[in-house]
């Protein structure tokens, strides 16, 4: 017998690392209230940790979709792979990377990323693995995650290539 009804967890599911993150914040504000020299900094020392990680958490659940294109994404020791089902894959390292577009083709979306020597690889949204992108390009200098997200979350009336991040 399950605690919670399937429909519910189903529903609760994407939200597990933000719901792990409040949790945690409450831990935080738990501890602060035991007062002293030690537990309050030690509390607000987990709230801002709580807090970093639920704002974080929130914007790669944008990055997370139902699996509905083909292929498999890998982050591997720096370096983005896509094995195509369709399509050819291919693989960039992040330090070669230059350019981060999302753009849409025949009504899906696609990150399309460049490297210096002018290779592009186009790695769907929907692909399986396609969420560890935000990852990989949260250690991007000067990348905005806030920026990818909202991208992502355009709706029809939306541009249909959008250069998210540019080297400089």
């Amino acid at each position: 017998m399950a605690l919670i009804r399937p429909e519910l967890a189903a529903r609760l599911r994407p939200w597990r690392e933000v719901i792990a993150a409040a949790a945690v914040g409450v831990f935080g504000a738990w501890v602060f209230t035991l007062g002293g020299l030690v537990f309050e900094p030690a509390g607000l020392a987990v709230l801002a940790v709580a807090a970093v990680w639920g704002i974080d958490a929130r914007r790669r659940m944008r990055f997370r979709r139902d699996i509905a294109a083909p292929g498999v994404v890998e982050l591997i020791e720096g370096a983005i792979r896509y094995y195509g089902a369709r399509a050819l894959g291919g693989e960039i390292a992040l330090r070669d990377l230059v350019e981060v577009r999302l753009l849409t083709l025949r009504g899906q979306p696609h990150w399309r990323l460049r490297s210096a020597d002018g290779e592009a690889l186009l790695i769907p949204v929907e692909a399986a693995g396609a969420e560890t992108l935000a990852d990989a390009f949260a250690v991007l200098p000067g990348f905005d995650m806030a920026a990818a997200a909202q991208a992502l979350d355009g709706g029809p009336d939306v541009e249909t290539v959008r250069t998210v991040w540019r080297r400089r």
